[in-house]
């Protein structure tokens, strides 16, 4: 990912956001931080340590993804192709990655109220760590910690 992509990422993560998350982020009271979003992806792709990923399809952005370390830090697929298995297929390039990089064990952290989401992460291996954090974007909700071998 690059800053020029940070535009195209932003169009595919706000409406999965407001879909997957809507329980989490009511949009009536906490709508998607456009800007704030767009400005922690341009901060991280020039953060050392941390690599953001574009998925591509038909030569067009339809996902995302971030890792720090052993952290999989962000990820999103255009809601257009949800169920599609490109989702399953980016997930695995980035543990590719991670594995790549000598990481053993990968850890997350997912909205306790993402059902979706942690269903996915479930399906793919990732266990609860009984861990919980909170989000830093308003109302500040829970976050749940999965690990998962690599």
């Amino acid at each position: 990912m690059t800053a020029a992509d940070v535009p195209a990422v932003i169009e595919v993560q706000e409406p999965g956001a407001i879909l997957g998350l809507a329980a989490v982020f009511p949009q009536d009271e906490h709508p998607f931080p456009r800007e704030a979003i767009a400005e922690r992806w341009i901060r991280e792709i020039g953060l050392p340590g941390t690599d953001c990923f574009v998925v591509v399809s038909a030569d067009a952005v339809a996902g995302f993804a971030a890792t720090r370390g052993d952290e999989f830090l962000h990820f999103g697929i255009d809601v257009d192709h949800w169920g599609s298995g490109l989702a399953t297929l980016a997930h695995d390039d980035v543990l590719d990655q991670m594995r790549g990089r000598g990481i053993r064990r990968a850890r997350l952290r997912v909205f306790t109220g993402n059902g979706r989401g942690r269903r996915f992460y479930e399906k793919q291996g990732w266990e609860p760590t009984g861990e919980r954090s909170r989000s830093s974007f308003a109302p500040n909700p829970e976050l749940l910690g999965y690990a998962r071998p690599l």
